[in-house]
C-alpha cells in the first residue's frame, strides 16, 4: 500500500511540474484587429462604369411611330413557322415585381409584362400558355433577339432610336417615367439631390444613362438585375435607386416600410415589344394583337397589377408610320 502510495504521490508532482511548465511559456496571443467589415456587392456590379451618354434625349427620330398592324399569316411568315414549332418563346424579366416576377411558391412567371406575352402566345396559337419564357438580364435584350434565342422581348424595353437600328419593335403599350426610389428616413426629394452619391441603375437601360447625364454628376451603380439595386439600397451601399416608376412601384411593394418613392417624372419611357430587325411580318402582326388588347385585356391587367401602386390609367394609343 505504501509503494503504491509514494507512486501516485510521484505521479501527481510530475504532472504538476509539467502543468505548471506549459503555463509559464504559454502567453495568450491577442487578436488581429478587425475594421469595419462592408456588404458583398452582386456579381457583376460596376461602379461609376464609362458610358456613352449621347443616347439620352436622342430625337433623330421618332420612337413611338411603328408599322401598321396586320393579322395575316402568310405559309412562309415568321408567325407560320412559330406555329409550327408549336410555342412562342419569349424573354422576360423574373425579378421585378408586378411586371415580370417569379412565384416563389410555385415558380410561375406573373405580371403585367407577362400577361402582355401571354395575349401573343394567345393570339398566334390559340393558347395563352402556348409559350416558353426566357429570364434575361436589361443588357440580353438586344442580343437575344440578334441571336435568334427569342422571338420576342417583353420586358419592361424603353423605344429609342438607337435601339431601333438594332432591332424592330411593336408600337408603344405603356407609357412610364423615370423617377427615384430612396430609403423612408432619406431626405432627397429628387434626383438633383444626388450629386455625388451613388445610384444604382441596369446595364444597358436607359435610366443609366440619364443618371450618368444628370447634371447633378451622381454615380452611376450598374447592376444585372432590380432586383440587386435593392438589396444595394438596402444595405446603404447606395443612396438611390433611379429608373421607372413601374419598376419602382414593384421595388416600393416588395418593401413599403423602408423605402419611398420621390420627384416628379423627369423622362418619358415608351415600352415596345422587341422583335427581331428582319421579322417586319411579325411586327405587324403583334401590332394587331395589341389593338386587340388595348380593348379590354391591357385595363383587365394592369388594374390587376398596377393601379393600386401607380393610380388608374389607360393604354397609350398607337401611332404608325
Amino acid at each position: 500500500m505504501r509503494t503504491r502510495t509514494r507512486l501516485h504521490v510521484g505521479l501527481l508532482a510530475s504532472l504538476l511540474v509539467v502543468v505548471t511548465g506549459c503555463s509559464t511559456v504559454t502567453e495568450p496571443v491577442d487578436p488581429a484587429p478587425v475594421g469595419s467589415v462592408e456588404y458583398p456587392t452582386p456579381a457583376n456590379t460596376e461602379i461609376d462604369p464609362q458610358l456613352d451618354t449621347s443616347e439620352a434625349g436622342d430625337e433623330s427620330c421618332d420612337p413611338t411611330a411603328s408599322l401598321s398592324p396586320s393579322s395575316q399569316i402568310a405559309p412562309s411568315s415568321t408567325m407560320a413557322k412559330i406555329r409550327e414549332r408549336g410555342h412562342l418563346v419569349v424573354g422576360v424579366d423574373q425579378n421585378s415585381f408586378l411586371f415580370g416576377f417569379s412565384d416563389p411558391e410555385t415558380g410561375d412567371l406573373h405580371g403585367f409584362d407577362i400577361d402582355i406575352a401571354r395575349e401573343v402566345a394567345r393570339s398566334l396559337l390559340g393558347d395563352p400558355k402556348a409559350v416558353k419564357f426566357k429570364a434575361i438580364s436589361s443588357a440580353q435584350r438586344i442580343s437575344a433577339l440578334q441571336n435568334g434565342e427569342v422571338d420576342i422581348v417583353v420586358r419592361t424595353f424603353s423605344i429609342t432610336c438607337e435601339r431601333l437600328e438594332q432591332i424592330n419593335f411593336s408600337s408603344v403599350y405603356y407609357v412610364a417615367g423615370q423617377r427615384v426610389l430612396v430609403s423612408a428616413d432619406s431626405t432627397v426629394r429628387d434626383l438633383s439631390d444626388l450629386g455625388g452619391k451613388r445610384v444604382c441603375a441596369t446595364h444597358d437601360s436607359t435610366s443609366l444613362i440619364n443618371i450618368a447625364a444628370s447634371k447633378a454628376e451622381p454615380v452611376p451603380v450598374a447592376v444585372d438585375d432590380w432586383s440587386d439595386c435593392l438589396v444595394l439600397l438596402q444595405q446603404g451601399q447606395v443612396a438611390a435607386i433611379s429608373t421607372d416608376d413601374t419598376i419602382l412601384a414593384g421595388m416600393r411593394a416588395q418593401d413599403r416600410t423602408s423605402t419611398k418613392i420621390v420627384g416628379d417624372r423627369f423622362t418619358e419611357e415608351y415600352y415596345g415589344i422587341g422583335i427581331p430587325k428582319g421579322n417586319e411580318d411579325m411586327v405587324r402582326y403583334v401590332n394587331s394583337v395589341l389593338e386587340r388588347v388595348r380593348g379590354g385585356a391591357w385595363q383587365e391587367s394592369y388594374n390587376r397589377w398596377l393601379r393600386e401602386d401607380l393610380g388608374p390609367a389607360s393604354p397609350p394609343q398607337p401611332k404608325y408610320r
